[in-house]
């Protein structure tokens, strides 16, 4: 599995248990202990997100667009597997082909 991979999964599993679960966990509970554990890690996952993407792009295996696209699938829960899938299928050559 490649970091671009990896770090879209892990964004995406931070970005769930940050919104879903820490977040309700102070604004009802009133308990911010997971906001402050996952909240740095989640930031740091999605920049690790975005530059993973713009390396991609940087090397000329993302075209420009579906760069700006990536950066932003970063933005909702789940965005980056989303991502992932759709940048893997128009990438990948079809079975038959060679690559």
């Amino acid at each position: 599995m490649s970091l671009f991979r990896v770090s879209g999964v892990l964004e995406t599993i931070s970005t769930i248990s940050l919104f879903f679960v820490a977040m309700p966990l102070k604004y009802i509970g009133g308990n911010e202990i997971l906001v402050k554990i996952i909240g740095p890690i989640h930031g740091f996952l999605f920049i690790l997100y975005c530059a993973l993407v713009w390396w991609e792009q940087h090397k000329g295996r993302m075209p420009s667009n579906l760069a700006i696209y990536g950066m932003l699938a970063a933005i909702p829960p789940g965005g980056p597997i989303w991502f992932d899938r759709k940048y893997l299928n128009e990438q990948t050559p079809s079975e038959g082909q060679s690559v």
